[in-house]
């Protein structure tokens, strides 16, 4: 076993420039998907309305609200996921710090 993947040992950065990421931070790949979680989610409730203002003939009313419900879920589910990673980035970050 090489040195560098026994447990507990530090990493070496193959590169050799250093990782300059804290360590706590989340990266940009964690939040890659919140804009294709928010367009999925839009035209889903957009496609909901629009059944339900066919069945019941009621157009634009659902279209409208459905658009407006799956932006507003799309929007606490990203500030959701922002604060739970800010927090995990602060626990980490006290972490380290003892």
């Amino acid at each position: 076993m090489t040195p560098d993947l026994e447990p507990g040992a530090p990493r070496r950065d193959p590169t050799g420039r250093g990782d300059k990421r804290p360590t706590g931070a989340p990266s940009a790949g964690a939040f890659a998907g919140f804009g294709i979680q928010f367009v999925v989610a839009l035209l889903l409730f957009l496609y909901a309305g629009k059944w339900v203002d066919r069945q019941l003939g009621t157009a634009p009313l659902f279209l409208v609200l459905g658009v407006f419900l799956g932006a507003g879920a799309s929007f606490y589910s990203m500030y959701r996921g922002l604060t739970g990673a800010q927090r995990r980035a602060r626990e980490e970050k006290e972490r380290e710090g003892r």
